[in-house]
């Protein structure tokens, strides 16, 4: 959520930052509206301070004499002020709520070293790694390739369920089941606490990090519960710390967590409709962080790189690429996409999605610390990545790692967790 305080002072500044995101944002509504309320607040305090002298003028004159028509007539002006404040209170509540209405609907500001862009084809690539080790021969996708060894079943996963579902059988399911586990290890080794969070979540948590309102139709929502099916680990990690003040020396706080997501993948239709990218239900591993704004940047450098390791253990060549202003996600103030390579189609694709949110979800989320010998509290920046979105992650390693033979290797740091070395 942006922060009111700064629109008020400095809407200038909010609205170009939001235009440099493209789309069309107007701040002016919310503007009038908190101009309202102050105005509103400012009358309110000023009958309520006359309402309080009124009290104490009774008093008084009370004593002196209690039937006189000075103190009646105070008494008649009391009752109109309260009257007219409890014209007021609900006229001010309604102003907050649509204020807080309007302030779920903005996206987060770019950070100032986000680079301004209209959309993908001005993102920046800033890191290409492991050429070395892409496939010389021609290869099948993935999807046919894990067909062939029987390995992945679409059309039993769409008489279960519906298309965009995928089964994996023997060694696919082994597969994807090292995966997590290799990820997951490698990650606690870098300094991450393991969570394994609920992936049913009611809609405060859905709200707090930004999934609603605006991507209410991405994501499926259980219909007698106020329950969504988690569509990242992000949103149940996040909230483990909604409404609470952390300490300064709690901070920072590392969090990995597999969990299965959910989404509907609205409007992609027609795109990636066969194999393991684009999928309704997929499993991932996610890192989020909460960190002090001072460490914020440094943090997210570091998230990067502990995404980038787990490529670079598999020997995936991937590229790093810093998203432009008008290629950001909604809550994102900056943000790196790890990008691995699927030689079957001959490009990069999307594997991991690494955003520094700065204040934005702790704002929605309520989330602070107070550092000692301070007073007052701040919001954390909280950060999130995924370390990796496993079915990519297969989809990468039965391209880059297969055969002329038809068989494809396992990457060597899998080996142990699988017992075998080719598929």
């Amino acid at each position: 959520m942006l922060d009111l305080k700064l629109i008020r002072e400095n809407p200038d500044f909010v609205q170009t930052k939001l235009n440099q995101r493209g789309g069309t944002y107007d701040i002016s509504a919310i503007v009038s509206l908190d101009q309202q309320r102050r105005e509103l607040e400012v009358e309110r305090s000023q009958l309520q301070a006359r309402s309080n002298e009124i009290g104490k003028l009774v008093g008084q004159k009370m004593k002196a004499d209690p039937k006189s028509s000075e103190v009646q007539a105070l008494r008649d002006e009391g009752n109109a002020l309260k009257a007219k404040l409890s014209e007021l209170e609900p006229r001010e509540k309604d102003l907050r709520e649509q204020i807080e209405t309007q302030l779920l609907t903005f996206p987060n500001l770019p950070s100032e070293t986000t680079p301004i862009g209209k959309d993908e084809t001005e993102n920046v690539e800033v890191k290409r790694w492991g050429d070395e080790f892409k496939p010389s021969i021609e290869v099948l996708p993935h999807y046919e390739i894990a067909e062939k060894m029987g390995i992945f079943n679409t059309e039993r996963a769409t008489k279960i369920a519906q298309s965009r579902f995928v089964i994996l059988i023997g060694a696919g399911a082994a597969l994807e089941r090292a995966l997590i586990q290799f990820m997951l290890n490698q990650q606690i080794a870098a300094g991450y606490v393991e969570v394994l969070p609920p992936v049913l979540i009611n809609s405060r948590s859905m709200t707090a990090t930004g999934q609603l309102p605006k991507f209410a139709e991405e994501s499926f929502k259980c219909a007698e519960d106020d329950l969504w099916l988690a569509p990242t680990a992000e949103v149940p990690v996040t909230n483990l710390y909604r409404d609470e003040v952390i300490t300064a020396d709690q901070l920072p706080i590392y969090h990995c967590a597999y969990t299965p997501c959910f989404r509907r993948e609205a409007g992609s239709y027609g795109r990636d409709t066969r194999g393991l990218i684009r999928l309704h239900q997929f499993n991932k591993v996610e890192l989020v962080k909460l960190v002090s704004p001072e460490t914020s940047e440094q943090e997210h450098q570091s998230l990067v790189q502990n995404a980038e390791a787990i490529l670079e253990a598999l020997k995936l060549p991937y590229r790093t690429v810093e998203l432009c202003t008008g290629d950001l996600g909604f809550g994102a103030a900056k943000c790196y996409d790890l990008e691995v390579w699927l030689p079957s189609a001959g490009t990069y694709r999307e594997i991991s999605s690494c955003s520094n949110f700065m204040d934005f979800q702790a704002r929605r989320g309520n989330i602070r610390f107070k550092a000692a010998g301070q007073k007052g509290t701040q919001f954390v920046h909280t950060l999130n990545g995924s370390g990796l979105a496993i079915g990519r992650t297969m989809a990468a390693i039965l391209e880059n790692y297969q055969q002329a033979d038809g068989t494809v290797k396992i990457p060597e740091v899998l080996q142990p967790y699988l017992g075998r070395d080719v598929l």
